[in-house]
């Protein structure tokens, strides 16, 4: 039994919708552990996929808020780094600090990992590129900017992947600079649908 101090902490509704954006049971379950874990013993997550990763870090600044804000309320001491300090002080902070966290909340926002992009992009085609030019990667970024959503991404990847043309072809026009355009993620950025048949079969395959 892991042991916490902590009783209680609030689920925000920006984690329900992003809770709504994954598709998979499993996946839900990991954003919520990653969660729960963090907020009651404050474990980082580890081994998370691609997706859910990157569903947790848009959350990360709000849920290591949340711990920090319970730590300081309880005189509970920071990890180890933090140079704030530890001890009681005032949960709500400083109005100052409060608009840093928002602008660096809002950059948060226009990062990629493009290591973890990439990983993601050879898994679902198979494919094995090296890297992600930086030309490419400004791309990206104008996409984020432009209003498209990591989350968009992603389902451009997994939605173009299960197309027969591309899978006849294997895939040989999916590159990282395929899904860095605007009119490819319009064209496949809409909600995967789930096969709950074929998933169940998966499923029972897997545990076989």
């Amino acid at each position: 039994m892991k042991l916490t101090k902590r009783k209680a902490f609030n689920f925000l509704r920006s984690y329900f919708d992003v809770l709504n954006e994954l598709n998979t049971d499993e996946d839900k379950l990991s954003f919520l552990m990653a969660i729960i874990n963090k907020q009651f013993l404050d474990e980082d997550p580890k081994d998370l996929n691609f997706l859910v990763n990157l569903c947790y870090q848009s959350q990360r600044h709000a849920i290591e808020k949340s711990v920090k804000g319970w730590q300081m309320a309880n005189g509970t001491p920071p990890p180890k780094g933090d140079p704030k300090g530890s001890g009681k002080g005032n949960p709500k902070g400083d109005p100052k600090e409060e608009k840093e966290e928002v602008k660096e909340k809002e950059k948060e926002q226009y990062v990629i990992d493009f290591e973890s992009l990439l990983a993601f992009i050879n898994e679902k085609t198979g494919r094995k590129f090296k890297v992600i030019n930086n030309k490419v990667k400004g791309s990206y970024k104008a996409r984020l900017k432009d209003g498209y959503k990591k989350i968009d991404i992603l389902n451009a990847i997994i939605n173009a992947t299960s197309i027969k043309h591309h899978k006849e072809n294997n895939y040989q026009y999916l590159t990282p600079e395929f899904f860095s355009r605007a009119d490819t993620l319009d064209k496949y950025s809409y909600t995967p649908k789930i096969d709950t048949k074929q998933e169940r079969t998966n499923n029972l395959l897997n545990n076989f």
